[in-house]
């Protein structure tokens, strides 16, 4: 059986490519390659971008055809305008789309892997690809309702996820408290991965890459997440990684959406880590839970 390998050379850059949605919006999305089968199709959470995944990606190509996508509004994919452009199940079709573009046609199985926000869409997306789905892996997302782990609602959400003016008067700020979170995870990938979700402005001072429509919008969706609706439509085995439980609700969501699927239990693996991003923070368990189900039989 294949095995996710050890090695990663940050010297490798990925291809980039664009597959065209409905009306004619481009979403972007980074190939790493690998193995022929099956297509890895990787979803980064609110705010970020694909090379988030640059990590994981690079270990993954043991085991499959890794992709990595950015969601429409992020990174270097459009950011159409219309009402309804960023509802959850549009965002699930450009996972489609993009693992379709990747090689998981009609006749071949895809792995999904989503991050945060990211796990909300790839579950969603599983959904939708059925049994052409191999596995599902949720990374510290998709397994409870936002509005009641939180105890806040949209409104306030929103309010609190600009990032401070001082972190974002210069790159050297930024990086620094980028780095801050956990200096013994930063490297050059995660370096990488910050860089690409700002833009330096003329005058030195940074704005978010994501575009402020596009991140309301997403946030909205997230809070309409309805986690055992969705869990229980997804056919394909479902791992999900995540913080250890801190907090009652979040352990009471988790369990009501894994009850939610009779015909097969969620495979919850707990990791002690410092914050949110286990990209990050716990690479290795990220990459065996994806790793896990994608060397699983088709069809299984």
């Amino acid at each position: 059986m294949a095995s996710a390998s050890d090695r990663r050379d940050e010297a490798v850059e990925p291809d980039g490519f664009v597959v065209l949605v409905p009306p004619g919006d481009r979403i972007h999305f980074l190939d790493w390659g690998g193995a022929s089968a099956p297509a890895i199709v990787l979803v980064h959470g609110l705010a970020a971008t694909a090379l988030g995944w640059a990590t994981a990606a690079r270990r993954l190509t043991a085991v499959g055809h890794v992709v990595a996508m950015d969601l429409r509004g992020h990174g270097l994919s459009d950011s159409p305008t219309e009402p309804g452009a960023y509802d959850l199940d549009v965002l699930a079709s450009d996972v489609v789309a993009v693992a379709e573009a990747a090689g998981g046609d009609a006749t071949s199985s895809v792995v999904l892997a989503g991050h945060g926000f990211g796990a909300i869409v790839a579950a969603v997306a599983a959904a939708v690809l059925g049994r052409r789905c191999r596995g599902l892996v949720l990374v510290d997302g998709g397994l409870s309702d936002v509005a009641e782990t939180t105890g806040i609602d949209v409104e306030e959400f929103l309010r609190g996820i600009d990032e401070p003016p001082e972190v974002m008067r210069s790159m050297t700020a930024y990086l620094a408290d980028r780095r801050a979170w956990d200096p013994a995870s930063w490297d050059g990938d995660e370096e990488k991965a910050a860089r690409a979700a700002v833009v330096e402005t003329p005058a030195g001072r940074l704005v978010p890459v994501t575009r402020p429509h596009a991140l309301e919008a997403c946030v909205r969706s997230m809070f309409e997440y309805r986690p055992a609706e969705t869990v229980a439509a997804v056919a394909a085995p479902i791992v999900a990684i995540r913080r250890r439980a801190g907090a009652d609700a979040d352990a009471s969501a988790a369990s009501a959406a894994s009850a939610a699927r009779p015909h097969a239990a969620i495979d919850v693996i707990e990791v002690d880590a410092p914050g949110h991003n286990l990209l990050r923070y716990r690479p290795d368990e990220v990459v065996a839970a994806i790793a896990q189900v994608a060397t699983l039989r088709a069809g299984r």
